[in-house]
């Protein structure tokens, strides 16, 4: 099932398979990014971290999925959430990801 993606900040999103082969956890990101259960989520194949309101936040995490392995693009990636709030996004990965 398809998962919403907020307009406004950027959120990022991880096959589930490249973050739990990463061995970075839920617990470390929500202590970096301070995040509620909304912006951390989990559906299917696919995991949401989001929205990121800081910048700088953003860059580190992207920094250290790379650092640990992870391919952008190919393992994750940002959704800028540059579109109107009118209009409703969602994200699903491919069936047998």
């Amino acid at each position: 099932m398809p998962m919403s993606v907020p307009a406004g900040p950027p959120s990022i999103l991880i096959r589930k398979a490249a973050f739990e082969r990463s061995g970075l956890t839920r617990a470390a990101i929500d202590a970096r990014l301070g995040l509620t259960d909304e912006e951390f989520r989990v559906e299917g194949t696919v995991i949401c971290i989001g929205p990121i309101f800081e910048t700088s936040a953003l860059n580190t995490l992207i920094a250290e999925l790379e650092a640990l392995g992870l391919v952008y693009f190919d393992d994750f990636f940002e959704l800028s959430g540059n579109w109107p709030e009118w209009m409703s996004v969602f994200a699903g990965g491919a069936r047998g990801a």
